[in-house]
């Protein structure tokens, strides 16, 4: 772990309520081009029946956070250092078998690309029924049944259940994957950017569907999102990711009513009003850093408007600055001072 990183200690949830904490969590790519720095000191909780939007730029690692809590990075991936505590359990000291009991079981996963996700050789009521079959000691005529009631509840008509995924459209093969997600009724659902490459009207009714299947069936939600603007009405709370790290997260109102980070006020920037569809987007200028190399300052003072020279010096930490809403960003924090 680089020795520029200030570290503060974070308030911890109450053992009862806390369903997921990852704790100072550092994840690099090593391949023979070098070092990517994916996540670097990531902390992150989320309580029993809470739904968290983790947005931030393409390229932010917030995927790679994901595939980190069910164990499915690349062979190229190292966790250097860090716990993800999940129900009580460290999810990174356990083994393949135990591991491979949670995933689809009590944890499941929308990917960005569902046809990818899907194998083309079988109908979908086959890839449903295996995910039941894995978790759960019954006949496939049982698992079948209660995969063809799964479809029902995302819209599918049982007289699709034997087409296979090419037959179906975008949104259409969504749902399917949602149906494979919560066929088991995990404790927490992963969607990884669920909406990507569908119109505007699919994905108002894929996070509606989702939104109402996270409250039928109690489950936790971790929301991945490039859009600020599909977070109202689904997230309780908000993780602002930046170059690997947390910059500012918090819940949701306090987020979007008070914007603290310059990052997440860009982010802001970018979505168009409604009310007034003539207003020009400010885009964040520059682009992301690669983490081919470790910074020597805030990853995002390149970009900032309102850098100053304390921003190239170090690191800063992610500090508590009123209820429930922490920032990393030298204009609250003195640390070097």
């Amino acid at each position: 772990m680089p020795n520029n990183v200030l570290l503060k200690s974070q308030p911890k949830l109450n053992a009862i309520d806390s369903l997921l904490e990852i704790t100072n969590l550092w994840v690099e790519y090593r391949t023979l081009e070098g070092t990517t720095y994916a996540i670097n000191g990531v902390d992150l909780s989320l309580n029993k029946g809470e739904s968290l939007g983790l947005v931030g730029e393409t390229g932010a690692g917030k995927t790679t956070l994901s595939k980190t809590i069910l164990k499915i990075l690349p062979k190229q991936a190292v966790i250097n250092q860090g716990n993800i505590t999940f129900n009580q359990k460290n999810l990174l000291k356990m083994k393949s078998k135990e591991i491979a009991k949670i995933r689809g079981r009590q944890i499941s996963m929308v990917f960005q690309d569902p046809l990818s996700s899907l194998d083309p050789l079988f109908p979908i009521i086959h890839q449903i029924a295996e995910t039941v079959k894995i978790h759960e000691n019954i006949s496939w005529s049982e698992a079948k049944n209660i995969s063809i009631e799964m479809l029902k509840q995302v819209g599918i008509t049982p007289d699709r259940a034997n087409h296979y995924p090419h037959e179906f459209s975008g949104g259409m093969v969504q749902r399917v994957m949602i149906a494979i997600a919560l066929v088991c009724k995990p404790r927490l659902l992963i969607a990884d950017e669920p909406t990507t490459a569908l119109d505007v009207t699919i994905q108002a009714q894929i996070l509606e569907l989702i939104k109402k299947l996270k409250v039928d069936y109690g489950t936790s939600l971790i929301l991945i999102s490039h859009n600020l603007g599909i977070l109202p009405g689904l997230c309780d709370s908000v993780a602002v990711m930046y170059s690997g790290r947390i910059v500012e997260k918090g819940d949701l109102r306090s987020v979007y009513n008070r914007r603290l980070h310059p990052y997440t006020e860009g982010l802001f920037n970018c979505i168009p009003e409604l009310n007034n569809p003539k207003k020009d987007l400010k885009p964040i200028k520059g682009l992301p850093p690669t983490l081919k190399t470790f910074p020597t300052g805030c990853p995002f003072y390149p970009r900032c408007e309102e850098s100053f020279e304390k921003c190239k010096a170090a690191i800063p930490s992610l500090l508590l600055v009123e209820d429930n809403h922490s920032v990393a960003c030298f204009k609250y924090n003195d640390d070097l001072k």
